[in-house]
């Protein structure tokens, strides 16, 4: 199974480009990032939370990078005093869709929620969890029990929401924007958390505030995660000659960002294609491996189990072949089986 590249018109595709100096967020792990693994960050449970835990929150959800063949997904989520909600993110500070936002407004935005002393920074906790682009890959291309996009993202958002309740916080209200059908998800989240009240639906990130905060957090530690990867990729590369911004280099990561389709094709190694930062179970990446002249084509034998080779359970037979005469026998001696004699060596 491979994921279809996602269309984007021009102005999307700028909107979806890191910028230069993106806020480098607490949630970019370096060390996690460059070695292909998926991880989770907290941030810690704000003040005015932590000191008055009954205090009645209201949480987000979403998403970003869902679409591009390079870098990770990250899912977001983000809790706030209910009676917060709308004053502090709406009203005061303008949170929208990430996507809304330039990329140095969602950049600033981020960098004041990380800020101690800001408002924000008080009433406001977070968490995020990057999906790095191998682990999206190796799943999705299993050859038995594929693990699809869809599953990995339910999966991704219900742990982070059950981590922020573990934490103690007293969520009372829930939204998140939709993975494919609305009501669906609503009701697997819904038997999940019987006692909060859930609302699922598209576009959330413009319609909820909180969801919006989500947003922004998801896509500023995708976008700062993009930046940590090319540059490794391109210190390692030694190429001097290449630019020096991910702008420059990988713009978006989205299949239909020319940028992106250019680097992918020069930096195609004949064994390899590319590194972790590469999600391989894109047809985009796919097509290219197959179209590659001198490309490197293996073959992987089929696991089969061998029927001679003997498995634990062969050293014993049952106590149904004993005769059944030997009533004297301890129970317990006999329960899981007898040894086999030694001639069956």
């Amino acid at each position: 199974m491979s994921q279809q590249a996602e269309e984007l018109e021009p102005q999307d595709i700028v909107q979806e480009t890191p910028a230069e100096d993106v806020f480098n967020a607490p949630s970019v792990h370096e060390n996690e990032l460059l070695s292909g693994v998926s991880y989770t960050h907290h941030a810690p449970i704000p003040e005015i939370v932590k000191s008055d835990i009954s205090k009645e929150c209201v949480l987000g959800v979403d998403e970003a990078g869902r679409g591009p063949v390079l870098g990770p997904m990250v899912y977001g989520v983000f809790y706030l005093p209910l009676d917060q909600h709308k004053c502090l993110l709406n009203e005061k500070y303008h949170f929208d869709d990430s996507k809304a936002l330039k990329p140095k407004v969602r950049s600033n935005l981020m960098q004041a929620i990380c800020t101690p002393g800001t408002d924000l920074f008080g009433c406001c906790g977070w968490a995020t969890r990057v999906m790095s682009a191998r682990d999206i890959s190796s799943a999705m291309l299993k050859p038995t029990g594929v693990y699809n996009l869809n599953a990995q993202a339910m999966d991704a958002t219900i742990d982070l929401i059950k981590e922020v309740f573990a934490q103690g916080v007293n969520v009372k209200e829930i939204y998140v924007d939709t993975i494919g059908k609305a009501e669906t998800y609503q009701k697997k989240l819904e038997r999940i958390f019987p006692t909060t009240m859930i609302t699922v639906a598209p576009k959330a990130d413009s319609l909820y505030p909180c969801v919006s905060a989500a947003s922004v957090c998801a896509k500023v530690t995708r976008d700062a995660a993009l930046e940590v990867c090319y540059q490794k990729v391109r210190l390692l590369g030694a190429q001097a000659e290449s630019p020096k911004s991910i702008a420059d280099a990988w713009g978006s990561g989205y299949p239909g960002d020319a940028k992106a389709i250019t680097w992918l094709k020069e930096n195609i190694d004949p064994l390899f294609g590319w590194g972790n930062e590469c999600r391989f179970s894109w047809r985009t990446a796919k097509d290219m491996l197959e179209a590659k002249a001198n490309g490197v084509k293996v073959d992987w034998p089929d696991v089969i189990e061998d029927e001679q080779a003997m498995r634990m359970t062969d050293f014993y037979v049952t106590t149904s072949a004993v005769d059944v005469n030997q009533e004297t026998e301890d129970e317990l001696t006999t329960w899981y089986g007898r040894p086999v004699a030694e001639s069956m060596f």
